[in-house]
């Protein structure tokens, strides 16, 4: 599940107004809930980048001298986010050494083999194995859109620099955000929607892959035959 839902509040008012839930939990049968909530933040971001690119091409060579001079916003947005994800897997090795000494204190068995490398995550549901599986997978899931989102926000930022260099940054907070979250969820793995800000990294990777896909049509459109 990538959204939270509580019910019977529903997720699109949760998405809608995040600010108003304290706690989140996620249904072991949520398809309808997730479909609707995808479907009503995929509105959502291409209302905002269809207006923003609208007004960016209206209005952006009148605000800006050399709008196009801001390409370089978007693959520096994306450098910085690098470093974190650098940052954060040194984070997950400290963690895997902090959770190991914990498991020992605890009495658990095979803690090695268990939680040492080269096992990704620690194996069993201990509540340090848990603890530990969160940090990890803190780290890990950004690589499951890191990239896609570096090739959307580069074409985007072709035809449309300003929303993408704000459609990236969007991602980026939520990103940065929910691996925190995630990485000091101490096992609990619902506590990484914890911050209302978590939930800017969809919006963010849904704007930035409508732009994206409108630069390259805009693209594609300009070409000439020779």
């Amino acid at each position: 599940n990538f959204f939270p839902s509580s019910s019977p509040r529903s997720t699109i008012q949760y998405i809608l107004h995040p600010h108003r839930y304290n706690t989140v939990t996620y249904p072991s049968h949520s398809h309808l809930n997730s479909t609707a909530t995808m479907s009503m933040m995929m509105i959502k971001s291409a209302a905002v980048a269809g207006i923003g690119a609208f007004c960016e091409s209206k209005y952006g060579p009148s605000v800006f001298r050399s709008p196009d001079g801001l390409f370089a916003a978007t693959p520096l947005i994306l450098i910085g986010l690098g470093f974190f994800t650098l940052s954060h897997g040194l984070d997950v090795g400290r963690a895997r050494s902090k959770y190991m000494e914990l498991a020992k204190k605890d009495g658990e068995k095979e803690v090695d083999e268990r939680y040492g490398l080269p096992n990704l995550y620690a194996q069993g549901t201990s509540k340090h194995a848990l603890a530990f599986n969160c940090v990890q997978r803190s780290h890990q899931h950004i690589f499951e859109n890191y990239s896609s989102v570096c090739v959307m926000g580069c074409m985007a930022s072709l035809s449309f620099p300003i929303m993408a260099a704000i459609s990236t940054f969007t991602y980026a907070v939520g990103r940065i955000t929910m691996s925190k979250a995630y990485a000091a969820a101490d096992g609990d793995a619902s506590k990484r929607y914890s911050s209302k800000f978590a939930i800017f990294m969809w919006y963010g990777f849904l704007m930035n892959m409508c732009l994206g896909a409108a630069s390259c049509i805009k693209i594609i459109m300009t070409a000439e035959l020779a």
